[in-house]
């Protein structure tokens, strides 16, 4: 393994923001992760995955260790169910696919979702009714201080909406190495009632879907709703869609009645932030190389050369408009560093 010098990010962040690491190491193994750890010479260390959630707004003066940890394999099966371990460096999507071929439910409403398996429970990935939680078990991770390896459970990971331990009381202590998934063999768990996944299978003339089915419909969804960061830089939904008290939506519905919604629980509504960016003016607007989606307003993207602080600018309209209009914060859902 080497350690290289002033290295550009723009390959390793989905964004395509050009910052450079002062220094730059991928590892392939657990050893080589504990021995980088280790070294002391590079006091301010910076974890890597698939950088597909991160927004960078400046040079890191840090070691930057990208996760190239490979590897899945079936670790038990029991009546309806397998156990799936996969390393920490493996692609989201690639992932999704494997399960696929090999007749395992779970994940094929997560299809298409940018980044490594690594960092997926940090953010609790979530789509179409579907996130990382629903399916996980445990992951394996190595505390950056004393390089010890943790097994972290359910319970231990704290799930929330795009949250977990990882962002919270865990941030910048852990790098995780891998993840333990629970995944269906036989009787599927089918989620179709989310989004327009019905429509998509419908208008497929699909009437007895499968697992196969419903990733298809997910992608053709996804890939005519949101860009393709190898084409245009962008880090998927940049925001996160706010939960409000009831009173609040009661409150908002009677200025616009069409407002969409979510019902969380008895006392809590999820408002797309894409429609209030929407009703904003924003979607579809650019400053530079910044700007939003014209196809999804909850997508910032970069046009080519825009800087991450020109993005990160933007961004802060939309809040302050937002804010404005609605009464409502929206926060971000990428790491801006």
């Amino acid at each position: 393994m080497k350690v290289q010098e002033q290295v550009s990010l723009k390959p390793y962040n989905t964004f395509g923001i050009d910052v450079k690491a002062r220094y730059f190491a991928e590892v392939t193994s657990i050893e080589e992760l504990e021995w980088i750890l280790k070294q002391e010479k590079y006091p301010t260390k910076m974890i890597l995955g698939g950088g597909s959630n991160m927004l960078l707004t400046q040079d890191l003066d840090a070691l930057v260790i990208h996760i190239g940890l490979m590897g899945k394999k079936i670790v038990k099966e029991e009546d309806n169910y397998a156990e799936v371990r996969v390393m920490a460096g493996e692609n989201w999507h690639d992932l999704v696919l494997w399960t696929l071929d090999k007749n395992m439910g779970g994940l094929e409403n997560l299809s298409l979702i940018p980044g490594s398996v690594g960092s997926a429970p940090i953010q609790n990935i979530g789509a179409y009714g579907v996130e990382l939680k629903d399916h996980f078990i445990s992951c394996e991770a190595m505390e950056i201080e004393t390089c010890k390896l943790c097994t972290f459970s359910l319970e231990d990971c704290d799930f929330g909406y795009r949250e977990s331990f990882f962002k919270q009381q865990g941030k910048g202590k852990y790098v995780i190495t891998s993840v333990n998934f629970k995944l269906t063999t036989k009787d599927h768990q089918l989620r179709i009632g989310y989004g327009t996944i019905g429509e998509e299978l419908s208008n497929a003339n699909v009437l007895h879907p499968t697992i196969e089915d419903i990733s298809r419909a997910v992608i053709h969804i996804r890939q005519r709703k949101l860009p393709d960061p190898a084409v245009l830089g962008n880090s998927g939904s940049f925001f996160k869609n706010p939960v409000v008290q009831a009173s609040k939506y009661e409150e908002l519905k009677e200025r616009y009645p069409e407002i969409p919604s979510y019902r969380i629980s008895e006392n809590e509504i999820k408002i797309p932030a894409a429609w209030m960016i929407d009703t904003c003016g924003f979607k579809g607007t650019r400053q530079g190389d910044a700007g939003v989606h014209e196809r999804q307003a909850l997508v910032l993207v970069n046009y080519g050369n825009a800087s991450g602080e020109e993005i990160l600018n933007l961004a802060r309209q939309i809040q302050e408009k937002v804010k404005l209009n609605f009464g409502i914060s929206i926060h971000p859902e990428v790491n801006i560093l």
